[in-house]
Order: structure tokens, then sequence, then C-alpha cells
């Protein structure tokens, strides 16, 4: 499960664009907190403390803990916006959690036991089709990836979202097919083999 990442944050009196620019002229980042049937609070947080959990590569699955005038604020980032040109963040989005908040999350997936796969054995190539797959958990557990064993999948088969091992308080947030996360095809020397096998087959027939 992923830890609650914490930011420092400080109220901003004014919004606007005028505001905005000069706070990031300062190093810093302007942010909203919103949600949980409170008022939206203006923020602004250091922009290198921003980047440096963004680099952390799951911060828009994480808890965050903005401390904010002496409180800690329980969030959620559900949005950040980058400069178009120098690629920085320019504004965050932070969704305010209950206590028993649960979110909509977008969990990387991981394959194990890929030496056990008949089809890898023969040169297969795992194709990945989802990298990651929406959930909906607890706020406060979060999980930092699902894994799925490779053991038995042959060229042509597929691993579908049944086969990762979820705890009961993990749904997926599509719910009505045992859709496709991965497969395992045949590359393109394996293909040109089975289709010459198929046509020597086919003549002597």
């Amino acid at each position: 499960m992923s830890e609650a990442l914490k930011l420092a944050a400080e109220a901003r009196d004014r919004a606007g664009k005028g505001a905005s620019r000069a706070i990031r002229r300062e190093g810093r980042v302007p942010a909203v907190i919103y949600g949980n049937k409170k008022e939206p609070v203006q923020v602004h947080v250091e922009a290198k403390a921003l980047v440096k959990l963004l680099q952390t590569g799951h911060f828009l699955s994480s808890v965050v803990e903005l401390e904010v005038g002496g409180k800690t604020e329980r969030t959620l980032p559900r949005d950040v916006q980058f400069h178009p040109v120098t690629d920085r963040p320019i504004h965050v989005d932070f969704l305010r959690l209950s206590k028993d908040a649960r979110v909509t999350v977008a969990v990387p997936v991981r394959f194990t036991d890929d030496e056990e796969s008949p089809g890898i054995k023969r040169g297969g190539v795992l194709n990945i089709v989802r990298h990651e797959v929406e959930l909906v958990c607890p706020a406060d557990a979060i999980p930092d990836e699902i894994v799925a064993s490779l053991k038995g999948l042959d060229v042509g088969e597929s691993l579908h979202i049944s086969a990762f091992n979820l705890s009961a308080n993990l749904k997926p947030v599509i719910d009505d097919r045992d859709f496709t996360v991965a497969t395992i095809v045949a590359p393109s020397a394996l293909r040109s083999s089975e289709d010459a096998e198929a046509a020597t087959e086919g003549e002597a027939a």
C-alpha cells in the first residue's frame, strides 16, 4: 500500500491569473482543495517539493497530506496542469477525503513467473493491453500495484482481470466483464514458421 505523501501548503488570499502568475514567479504552484461538502480553499505549494512528489510515479494514486495553517488535510490529487512548453506543473487540484472515503485510482499492473510461461519460452512476447487498471478502493488502502502470474500461459492466450488476486475491498471500475489485461503474442519469426508449416501441411493434404 502506498504511504501518504506529505506536502506543506500556504493559503492564498487572491485568485485569478495575475495572482497565479505572481505566485509562480516566487517558485510556488497554485492549487485548490475541494470536496467533502466543504468550501474550496485556494492554496499554493513549493514547486520543487511538488516536482519531487511527481517524480515518485504514483502521485495521482497516493493520499497527500497537506499541511495548511497548522492543520492537516487528507487529500487525493485529481488533476495536475503542466505548462505546454516547459512541462512544469502550474496548477493542482486536491480532493478532500472523508474518514471512510473510497476513491477511484489507476493502479499499475505487474507480472511474475514469466519463466514458467510456455508461450514466452517459445519466444512469445508479452503484450500488455492495460499498464494500469482503474480500481475503486479505500483511500487508506490504495495498492502500489496489482500482480498476476504468467505461469502456464501459452502463445495466443490472454490474462484477464480475474487472474489478479484482488482483496475484497478492491473493485475494478469495469465490472461488467472479465476484461483482458495482457496477452502472449507470437513474434514474427514464430508466426512465419507456423505459417510455413501450415502451408506445407495444406500442400501435403
